[in-house]
């Protein structure tokens, strides 16, 4: 094995000196997301209808939703508030709801899967650190699981911790002692609420998790950070050149070699030697949908 790995020194105060509130950093680098509904100029000042309080409201409830989760959510919430106004446009609505969330630095972002590129959509709070955000929701030895599964899969070469190796470490967890059957049971409460996926007795990050955590990462492991070629976005799970070491998403890759006659990496230009990927396509998901709603269901004989 290689000489550890260097650690950036934690904050003054301990280590739960970095989770303590405080105000959003400025300037932050955007991770791996969908460009911003707000990108492009200033935000316009927005009206709250009670369609919008409605969408906020559930959106709050789910914590993070794939794009046609969403457009179905939003249309849900005209048909319930009896609009005859025209829906407005995706962008358009949510921008009018993060210019109303600015003051109380909340924001509605959006982001895709590391795995196949599917947008998503995730409450996001600026003014306060992620896992001091969980602490409503989980005990103090339970968070510190959390942080230690963030540790294993930030510092990985694949952006995965296996469960052994996570419950390796419950006998250094701070506040109650927990036993590893505990532990488990802890894993999938993150699991359920959208801060983990598990895959194949492994976990890593999910996309809300990525979208709310993104700047603590930096901050916190600034030596372990991955970041993307093509992007230059926070990576997690990606693909990486044998010959240079450079990484790219997933969705990244399958978008750069698209039409590429052989794969070459786009800094060394030696031979891609991995599989490129099948990721997320919207346009073959519009037809799948047309195709499906065209469809008339056939009638059984009745005997």
């Amino acid at each position: 094995m290689g000489a550890p790995r260097p650690r950036s020194p934690r904050p003054a105060g301990g280590a739960e000196a970095a989770f303590l509130p405080g105000p959003p950093a400025s300037g932050a680098t955007p991770g791996y997301r969908a460009p911003s509904c707000t990108q492009g100029g200033a935000r316009r000042a927005g009206i709250m209808t009670d369609v919008h309080r409605r969408f906020l409201q559930l959106l709050m409830t789910h914590g993070v939703l794939e794009e046609r989760g969403v457009r179905r959510l939003q249309k849900h919430c005209y048909r319930v508030h009896g609009r005859t106004a025209a829906v407005e446009e995706l962008e358009d609505f949510i921008n009018n709801i993060n210019s109303v969330l600015e003051s109380l630095y909340i924001e509605i972002k959006k982001g895709a899967t590391e795995d196949d590129g599917r947008p998503v959509y995730a409450l996001v709070n600026l003014a306060t650190t992620p896992v001091s955000k969980m602490a409503s929701d989980f005990a103090e030895n339970e968070l510190d699981l959390f942080r230690k599964a963030l540790e294993l899969i930030i510092d990985s070469e694949t952006g995965f911790a296996s469960s052994t190796n996570i419950l390796n470490l419950v006998d250094q967890l701070k506040g109650k002692k927990m036993r590893k059957k505990e532990a488990e049971q802890v894993l999938q409460k993150f699991v359920q609420n959208k801060w983990l996926i598990e895959k194949e007795g492994e976990f890593t990050l999910h996309s809300r998790a990525i979208l709310e955590m993104e700047q603590y990462i930096r901050e916190t492991y600034p030596d372990a950070v991955k970041t993307c070629n093509i992007c230059h976005g926070l990576l997690i799970q990606g693909q990486s050149c044998e010959t240079c070491g450079i990484r790219m998403h997933l969705p990244c890759v399958a978008k750069y070699f698209r039409s590429a006659p052989e794969p070459r990496c786009p800094h060394c230009n030696d031979y891609w030697p991995h599989e490129i990927p099948e990721v997320f396509n919207p346009d073959k998901e519009r037809e799948a949908g047309t195709s499906k709603a065209n469809k008339k269901p056939s009638r059984s004989r009745q005997h």
